[in-house]
């Protein structure tokens, strides 16, 4: 079974879906990192919880 990372990340009601789409899509492409949650609050504000798979290497023994 796949073990993962999460991270949360607050985005405040003054910030548009554009800039909203922008932000998640660097956290994506130069961390590694997928959409898990996105939570609309009554205020406006996003919360968005984010998750990346952890790979363990096997140390190698020779």
């Amino acid at each position: 079974m796949p073990e993962y990372e999460f991270a949360d990340v607050y985005v405040p009601r003054g910030i548009s879906r554009k800039e909203t789409a922008r932000l998640l899509t660097d956290h994506a492409e130069y961390g590694h990192w997928e959409l898990y949650r996105l939570t609309l609050m009554r205020d406006g504000s996003r919360r968005v919880r984010l998750r990346r798979r952890i790979i363990r290497q096997v140390r190698a023994t020779w």
